[in-house]
């Protein structure tokens, strides 16, 4: 009730602080592919939502949260919702400078970082607790300004100390070489159709070769080609739902020049080929 106080009648997503907001769908949606702008919390309060990341599906509705690690393009989608019962959500931005200034409170160290970059759990009452208290306050600005940055500070808490604080340690733990990895990132995002220059990119982030490939791998899990081919394909993968092409024309606007090459990689990612992920081909209610 409290988000769909803040979204109204007139709109699906507001910004209520600084890198927090809420949203609100009141009918299924189809597959779109994109990426989180960086790691990212979302807990559901109404709703079902479905998403695929690394060809790896994750269905996640009320009473969840959900942390992202960083910004892997992925594809989702609302699954369920409808005007009587929408689908509802907070989400806020985890900043990795924020979540390290907490770590020199915790005493639970795990032996080592977890290697994933999504992850759900469900929503316990601590957890929620200053979520709702952050969403009344956002009812009155004086309160917000004076009050929101503690709750906030809350929530990491509540994350860092959860099911998911290796995950949450694992975001703070990236940040030493986050701040220049983002220009890669955003770079090989606008430009993923065009061949990729590792040493090019390491100038951009103003670090050696060596350094750059580590901490990139540091940050997103994967190496730059690794990065760009799931973009390339995730992209294509919504260009072929969409219908938006034939199979050889959608190769090429996403940057392959063999559709052979396109074909086996598509196939090896997704486990089927390009010619059958269409909506003629694909099966009733695989999304």
């Amino acid at each position: 009730m409290l988000i769909l106080e803040h979204v109204g009648d007139d709109g699906r997503m507001v910004t209520i602080a600084d890198g927090v907001g809420v949203a609100v769908v009141d009918e299924p949606t189809p597959p779109v592919t994109a990426a989180m702008p960086g790691p990212t919390l979302a807990i559901v309060a109404a709703g079902v939502m479905r998403t695929v990341l690394n060809g790896e599906p994750y269905e996640y509705g009320a009473g969840k949260y959900v942390i992202a690690s960083h910004g892997l393009p992925s594809t989702s989608h609302v699954l369920q919702a409808d005007p009587d019962e929408p689908l509802a959500i907070f989400i806020m931005a985890l900043r990795p400078q924020a979540i390290a200034s907490l770590l020199l409170e915790t005493t639970d160290t795990p032996a080592s970082p977890a290697q994933r970059e999504l992850a759900i759990s469900d929503a316990t009452p601590k957890l929620l607790d200053p979520v709702v208290r952050l969403l009344r306050a956002a009812r009155y600005p004086d309160d917000l300004r004076v009050l929101g940055p503690s709750y906030q500070r809350e929530i990491l808490w509540r994350l860092l100390t959860g099911d998911q604080g290796a995950l949450a340690r694992q975001i703070a733990q990236a940040d030493n070489g986050l701040a220049h990895i983002t220009r890669a990132i955003g770079w090989i995002r606008e430009h993923y159709h065009e061949p990729l220059s590792i040493a090019a990119l390491a100038r951009l982030c103003g670090m050696s070769p060596s350094s750059f490939h580590r901490h990139f791998r540091a940050v997103t899990a994967a190496t730059p080609l690794q990065f760009q081919k799931t973009i390339r394909l995730q992209t294509a993968r919504t260009l072929l739902w969409t219908r938006s092409g034939s199979v050889a024309d959608i190769a090429h606007r996403v940057g392959y020049e063999s559709t052979s090459q396109f074909n086996r990689e598509y196939r090896k990612k997704f486990g089927t080929s390009p010619g059958r992920d269409t909506p003629t081909h694909r099966p009733p209610g695989q999304a």
